[in-house]
């Protein structure tokens, strides 16, 4: 298959990386940063089982993208209209988008954009970018896309380059229990810069977490989204599987980058005020991080 990543960070790195040493055509579109660093060495990544430098095509433009069978769009939420704007010239009509992002209306916003067919995937993987050109595989690797013309193949390509991926019509409740457990611990990671297994060993932070998640329930149920899961069980588990790990959110604050709360906490708190369901909580969350944001840096 011939396929372009949109928004070439950690996550996009990864997953192209892999379908590249599966032998498919890709080409990353991302940062001059990382686009120079591939084109001169590769893209090393660096995993449990296996460290090296992938040979394959990296580009700035979203003319890139042009010819392409699959796009995997890992930009950031905030920059979705206009990134699938960017690409609206160069895709086929057949052209399978898989928007593999935080937040959970991306795919429809995607929709009112483009003509060709949007996939929502929930993505389970622990990534990130430790210099230019370089993804480090940190944990988890699956997942979870919704039905649209073009799935089969796609999902084949992802399983077969050692990607494990379900398609599911109930994708919807799998990306609100992934927002759930990214509104409990995105925030409070970045207002803190510490990980999961020390945060939570801080006085009354279960408590706080038991608040977020409740109030995102509670808004989820109103909104009639079947979530996917124990949620509460799975955020009491994120703190023990991925105890070093920092929030994406953390990581964008630190570097003085815009985090994507909007999209997480902030989305939270804007459909509660739809459906009236007070979020108190993440309303706190969701201000602060805003705050710190502007802060000078």
């Amino acid at each position: 298959m011939r396929i372009a990543v949109m928004g070439a960070g950690a996550v996009g790195c990864y997953f192209g990386g892999l379908l590249a040493r599966a032998g498919h055509d890709v080409v990353l579109i991302g940062r001059p940063l990382h686009v120079e660093a591939i084109r001169r060495q590769g893209l090393r990544m660096e995993t449990a089982t296996f460290d090296q430098a992938v040979p394959l095509r990296a580009e700035t433009e979203a003319s890139a993208a042009r010819g392409s069978d699959l796009v995997l769009f890992c930009v950031k939420s905030a920059d979705t209209v206009e990134a699938a704007e960017q690409l609206r010239p160069y895709l086929a009509a057949d052209t399978l988008l898989l928007s593999m992002q935080n937040g959970v209306d991306n795919a429809e916003r995607m929709r009112e954009v483009l003509r060709q067919p949007v996939s929502a995937a929930v993505v389970y993987v622990a990534t990130g970018m430790v210099g230019p050109g370089h993804v480090k595989h940190y944990g988890r690797g699956e997942l979870v896309i919704e039905p649209a013309t073009g799935d089969a193949q796609a999902a084949q390509a992802l399983i077969a380059a050692g990607v494990p991926t379900e398609i599911s019509a109930n994708v919807r409740g799998a990306l609100w229990s992934k927002l759930l457990i990214n509104c409990a611990y995105n925030a409070l990671s970045a207002l803190t810069q510490q990980p999961y297994g020390r945060l939570v060993e801080g006085e009354g932070v279960w408590a706080v977490l038991e608040d977020l998640v409740t109030e995102g329930l509670a808004v989820a149920q109103a909104d009639g989204v079947q979530v996917e899961g124990d949620v509460r069980e799975a955020v009491r588990k994120i703190a023990v599987t991925m105890p070093g790990q920092l929030s994406s959110t953390a990581r964008d604050l630190a570097r003085g980058k815009r985090t994507e709360i909007d999209h997480l906490n902030g989305h939270l708190v804007r459909r509660g005020e739809a459906l009236g369901v007070p979020t108190p909580a993440n309303r706190v969350l969701h201000a602060l991080v805003r705050l710190m944001e502007q802060a000078p840096h």
